[in-house]
């Protein structure tokens, strides 16, 4: 896992996007305080997942409201699926796993 940032640049219920090894991910930060990380653009329209309405379980892209399961990435309105990865904080830093 490696850092990509700090968990405080992410406000709460709000999500940022990330450049990792030439990829986008977007990290979001949950009202319970866990986060969630997945590909940044809506395979859809190519809208920027990062600035979506969130709650605990989905993501909303903010162009066409298109929906997904923010733990597995499955889409809820029938778009092609997110890649999810594996984040978690330690040291109020953000890790990121392995993208795949």
């Amino acid at each position: 896992m490696r850092a990509i940032g700090f968990v405080d640049e992410i406000p709460l219920g709000e999500g940022r996007t990330f450049a990792v090894d030439g990829e986008m991910v977007a990290v979001f930060r949950l009202r319970d305080g866990s986060v969630r990380a997945t590909q940044a653009v809506c395979p859809h329209k190519g809208g920027p997942l990062a600035d979506g309405q969130i709650d605990l379980k989905q993501v909303l892209c903010p162009l066409h409201l298109n929906a997904w399961d923010l733990t597995t990435g499955c889409s809820l309105s029938g778009q092609p699926d997110l890649a999810v990865y594996d984040v978690h904080i330690d040291n109020d830093k953000i890790l990121l796993g392995e993208l795949s």
